[in-house]
């Protein structure tokens, strides 16, 4: 009986979310410097379910993650989690060590090209970096990113830290992160056009019987 128990469990916890997003990204959406529930990821999920949506999140984010450490990681993540949506952030990493922009281009587009094959949509959110690499380097760093989406024809979320990166009360010490503050903001940036890509509450829970 309570192997049979065990199996009517596992299959009603498989079917409690209709599909999953998957946020692939770095320390500024691993939650650093802060408890992982304060983190945008996961204010982002508790604001799905307020507003009637059953999707899973699935933060894959890793403090100090780069564009290559992505592509390592992200099929194994599509194949167990099949996500309807991924959201990509990387590439900051990339940049604050000087990699060069192709390649950084080329591992964004390869990201985006992987998660299409296992059928997702992507979100692409852009990055930047200090101008004191100098503006050839800072300006390419920044415009890969647009030329990237326009060319993968994907959404993409102008600089995602905006709004927090020149407030310093919403900054952690280092000038770099964003504090607990900042999370709020940093998901009012990309909550509309995340939900524009989704199934409506509706159309889920209509799919869902």
């Amino acid at each position: 009986m309570s192997n049979i128990l065990g199996v009517w469990l596992l299959l009603l916890s498989s079917l409690a979310w209709s599909s999953s997003i998957l946020v692939m990204g770095d320390s500024l959406s691993a939650a650093y410097g802060m408890p992982q529930q304060q983190g945008w990821v996961a204010l982002l999920d508790q604001k799905l379910e307020k507003n009637g949506f059953s999707y899973e999140v699935i933060n894959a984010s890793i403090s100090g993650e780069t564009t290559h450490g992505g592509l390592t990681r992200l099929p194994r993540a599509l194949d167990q989690h099949k996500p309807e949506l991924v959201v990509l952030e990387l590439g900051a990493n990339d940049g604050l060590r000087g990699a060069p922009l192709a390649l950084i281009e080329r591992n964004l587009t390869r990201l985006i090209e992987q998660a299409r094959a296992a059928g997702a949509q992507v979100l692409l959110l852009e990055m930047r970096i200090p101008p004191n690499y100098g503006p050839r380097y800072s300006d390419g760093f920044s415009a890969l990113f647009e030329t990237v989406a326009q060319q993968q024809e994907v959404p993409m979320i102008p600089f995602f830290m905006a709004p927090v990166v020149l407030q310093p009360e919403l900054m952690q010490a280092d000038g770099l992160h964003p504090n607990a503050k900042a999370q709020p903001v940093l998901l009012d940036q990309l909550w509309l056009p995340l939900i524009g890509l989704l199934q409506s509450p509706s159309q889920v829970r209509q799919e869902g019987g």
